[in-house]
């Protein structure tokens, strides 16, 4: 890349100011690079280590440094090895960027520019890395902890590794650790970061094409809620605004204030537009170009209408007058259906997005209930199974029992008329046998 010049050669600007770093994460751009007073201009030098670590130290020495030097600083105990990435009078104003305080900040120094011999033996630490990894996942498996080692970085002299852990909650990884120093033979630190955090680490390519945002120039990661999206009027499907690590797009934040903005110039959603063709009730709205569409039907779109912003407050003007439009004015639109999807099992449900972490309690409980309601399904299940069971084993030709004891009291009623009238006839034949027999 060739130097930039203006044509008066008031102004010259080297390609060095703009070379990106050898990790290709958080790059800098050193504006003021080719000003004399710019390297003398205070001593504070940012340095860059693995993926997006970085430290800012003191040159001591007044060494000649510019930005892509391998230098060796303290580490306390030992040192470690990075790369230079901003000199000069941009360093504070880098170090306000990041809400560091010099008061609290302990800063120090550098020692040398690396050696041969300093790089060499960094490259053999770094390359250690990748199998300490899963071997330290194994660990933290085998004692059943509920964390995740997203990363280990070793230091530059190799006497010190940092193993970076994603976890949920808190854990107690004092006994982990005791197991990592018997096995690596070296300094443990633990630090807990975020799935964001880890994404900007691990570097990537987005949907819209270009690098991730936490792993180009985004440090001071905000909190994402799916009202940002719904204000924008975005498709609400999870496997869309979901990143990289599995939340939701940091950029669906970029864009919030515009709307915001724009949306505080609509007209109330809850105000009904009366004309003399018909009541109209809000549909939707895009606020960027300042348009509202109404609908006849509250619950379907029927009859659509869209409109200006100024049309709909003029209309609820002369509502309040008692006055009635003949009509909206506006363009007749067409509802368009939104397409739908399918996602895989945990990914269709949007507010898991909005769920709050660390109310444990809450959590077993909601487990408690849902276990109880299963065993109650269960038991009903069963129950409902040996009644069918039940029914089934009876012959479909028995009658009931009240049937049964009906046709028997009726069997029982005729039985006795019968022999009443048996009886009867029987005494008749008596009583006529009786008679004395008529003289010849």
């Amino acid at each position: 890349m060739e130097d930039f010049t203006l044509n008066n050669g008031s102004f010259r600007f080297t390609s060095a100011a703009c070379r990106r770093n050898s990790a290709h994460m958080l790059p800098v751009t050193d504006w003021l690079s080719d000003l004399p007073e710019n390297v003398s201009e205070g001593d504070l030098v940012e340095v860059q280590f693995k993926n997006t670590r970085k430290g800012y130290y003191h040159n001591v020495d007044h060494l000649p440094l510019k930005k892509g030097d391998k230098v060796a600083v303290d580490a306390s105990p030992g040192h470690d090895i990075g790369e230079v990435t901003l000199v000069g009078m941009l360093v504070p104003k880098q170090m306000k960027k990041y809400r560091i305080d010099l008061s609290r900040y302990e800063i120090h120094n550098i020692y040398r520019i690396a050696t041969e011999q300093d790089l060499q033996r960094a490259a053999e630490a770094h390359a250690k890395e990748q199998e300490t990894m899963i071997r330290a996942r194994q660990f933290a498996k085998d004692l059943g902890l509920e964390m995740k080692v997203g990363d280990v970085e070793y230091q530059g002299d190799g006497a010190k590794a940092i193993f970076y852990y994603i976890a949920d909650g808190r854990v107690d990884f004092r006994q982990l650790i005791k197991v990592y120093a018997e096995a690596f033979r070296v300094r443990i630190e633990m630090k807990q970061i975020g799935a964001r955090q880890e994404a900007g680490r691990i570097g990537g390519t987005g949907p819209c094409g270009r690098e991730l945002c936490c792993s180009t120039w985004m440090t001071n990661f905000h909190s994402v809620g799916t009202g940002a999206a719904r204000l924008q009027n975005i498709s609400l499907n999870p496997q869309k605004l979901a990143g990289q690590c599995a939340k939701l797009k940091c950029c669906l934040n970029y864009e919030v204030d515009v709307y915001e903005e724009a949306t505080a110039k609509l007209p109330p959603r809850d105000v009904v537009l009366h004309t003399l063709d018909a009541d109209y009730y809000f549909f939707s709205a895009d606020p960027l170009a300042e348009l509202v569409t109404y609908s006849t039907d509250q619950r379907i779109p029927a009859n659509l209408e869209t409109i200006s912003p100024e049309q709909a407050r003029e209309i609820i003007r002369l509502n309040e007058e008692g006055k009635k439009p003949a009509s909206l004015g506006g363009k007749s639109t067409t509802a368009v259906a939104e397409v739908g999807y399918q996602s895989g099992e945990g990914e269709g449900d949007l507010n898991r997005f909005d769920k709050k972490r660390g109310d444990k309690k809450r959590d077993r409980n909601d487990r408690r209930d849902r276990r109880g309601r299963n065993d109650n399904r269960r038991s009903e299940g069963k129950q409902e199974a040996r009644n069918d069971s039940s029914r089934e084993e009876k012959p479909r030709d028995e009658k009931p029992r009240h049937e049964e004891r009906r046709e028997e009291g009726e069997r029982r009623h005729s039985d006795r008329g019968n022999r009443h009238g048996h009886n009867r006839q029987h005494g008749e034949r008596r009583e006529g046998n009786s008679n004395p027999a008529p003289e010849k």
